[in-house]
């Protein structure tokens, strides 16, 4: 029989005391950061594993924590929840991950659910409940942290971390104007969605900045995937043959593009250049490579997790509202 590895086992490895490790496990102020990283490294090297009934009789808490997310599918999404998972294993705690799927009843089901698994704290990924929804469930839960999305007023229990993609448009809508561009079109993403929003605010600045009239025609709603990006090229395209640039509401609409273009016979980037959103990894691999608006989707998931379990542990001031700037990188499409 395997002989269950103990904190006692870890304070000795680490040459501690069980109260240090203890504080490390449970992310707690007055140790530094170069030994709770130690000390979690040989926790993990070692497989020591908190108990969760010990852990939860004496702190109150069930060491669980929901994540909810639009689409699983999407790699943006799938990259945040890796980056908030890694630091939830390291610090002890168990991720309730959810997928609603872009339905508003499927997320209010799946916060519904997550309470009645009293979970510590959630992570509210791109949610696309309305403001006066979203209070009523932060209200509820213990702790909460939004990535990308904003609250009228932010409560004592609650952060959010938000990429500043009106920022990275304009930055985008630049870069385009330079190379010539004058007719550039916007696939906008879901309705309910605030990127989508600050992007076509980032949009409509972007286009003032650089001396631009607005044109209604060239706004275009998309479907955040691939085929809503191949629909919303066809149609814009059947109507304003004069379009020389496309600036997509993400990569995998922006892969849309690059189907229909080829289908329509237009070449990327002679006829028309495409710039993405959020870097996945197969930006980088398309023919030609996709240049695109980059965000540390790991990080930004690290950070939401980090946030969230340093308002659990109530021990340390922390920026309760955020902001990431995302980067323009620049390869073949545009």
């Amino acid at each position: 029989m395997t002989k269950r590895i103990t904190i006692a086992n870890v304070a000795k490895e680490a040459n501690v005391s069980m109260m240090t490790v203890s504080r490390a496990m449970n992310n707690k102020k007055g140790i530094s950061q170069e030994t709770r990283q130690k000390i979690l490294e040989i926790a993990e090297r070692i497989g020591y594993r908190p108990s969760g009934v010990a852990r939860a009789l004496a702190t109150n808490r069930s060491s669980t924590i929901g994540l909810v997310i639009p689409d699983v599918a999407n790699p943006f999404f799938s990259q945040i929840t890796r980056g908030a998972e890694d630091l939830a294993y390291l610090s002890g705690y168990n991720v309730f991950l959810v997928n609603t799927d872009e339905n508003i009843d499927r997320e209010k089901a799946a916060l519904n659910s997550l309470l009645e698994k009293q979970v510590d704290g959630a992570i509210l990924c791109s949610s696309r409940l309305s403001c006066e929804d979203l209070n009523k469930y932060i209200e509820d839960f213990p702790y909460t942290v939004l990535i990308n999305r904003d609250l009228d007023l932010l409560v004592e229990n609650s952060a959010t971390i938000n990429v500043d993609d009106s920022f990275g448009t304009q930055q985008a809508i630049s870069h385009l104007v330079a190379l010539g561009h004058t007719k550039i079109g916007l696939f906008a993403g879901p309705e309910e969605s605030t990127s989508s929003q600050r992007r076509m605010n980032g949009y409509l600045q972007g286009l003032e900045n650089n001396n631009l009239p607005i044109e209604e025609s060239l706004v275009v709603s998309s479907s955040p995937n691939t085929n809503g990006g191949y629909q919303a090229t066809k149609d814009l395209l059947s109507k304003r043959n004069d379009v020389t640039a496309i600036l997509a509401f993400n990569d995998l609409v922006a892969f849309g593009i690059y189907q229909a273009c080829e289908e329509l016979e237009y070449s990327i980037p002679d006829d028309i250049s495409v710039i993405g959103f959020d870097d996945i990894p197969l930006a980088a691999l398309m023919k030609p490579s996709l240049s695109t608006l980059r965000t540390d989707k790991r990080e930004l998931g690290h950070q939401a997790m980090q946030t969230l379990i340093t308002l659990i542990n109530n021990d340390e001031d922390i920026a309760r509202e955020q902001t990431i700037q995302p980067a323009l990188i620049l390869r073949d499409s545009g």
